[in-house]
């Protein structure tokens, strides 16, 4: 399926043939709670009835706000995340959201797209993981 423009533009998102969500965040954007509350809305209507593992594209967002991580605790239709960054900003923002929030799934921080694409096919039975590599 083609992506879709999130409200307010600063996103894209995309159910792929495999089942993964993929939300892909504009480059040196900084999100906000409303940002983030479109985002979940987006990934809710998009999956309807059924849950998904989803790869979040950070690598290029400039920040997250405080009200930004804070809706990212919300559980939505994804029992699976992924957060794909390149830099060490990157890690520093993951870290500090699995840190400070619980987040509503097992969610990990990676580096290396085909090495999270990998962890999010893996059982969903397995126990959480939720600590940045």
């Amino acid at each position: 399926m083609e992506p879709l423009t999130v409200e307010g533009g600063k996103a894209t998102l995309e159910l792929r043939a495999d089942g993964i969500l993929n939300l892909k965040w504009v480059a040196g954007v900084r999100i906000e709670a409303d940002d983030a509350h479109a985002a979940m809305r987006a990934v809710n209507e998009l999956c309807g009835d059924s849950e998904h593992p989803m790869l979040v594209d950070m690598a290029t967002t400039e920040s997250v706000t405080r009200g930004g991580r804070a809706v990212f605790s919300i559980p939505c239709a994804a029992n699976r995340i992924a957060l794909l960054g390149k830099s060490a900003v990157d890690r520093v923002i993951a870290n500090f959201f699995l840190g400070v929030h619980n987040p509503p799934c097992p969610t990990r921080f990676f580096t290396s797209r085909p090495e999270a694409l990998k962890w999010l096919m893996q059982e969903l039975n397995a126990v959480p993981d939720q600590v940045a590599e």
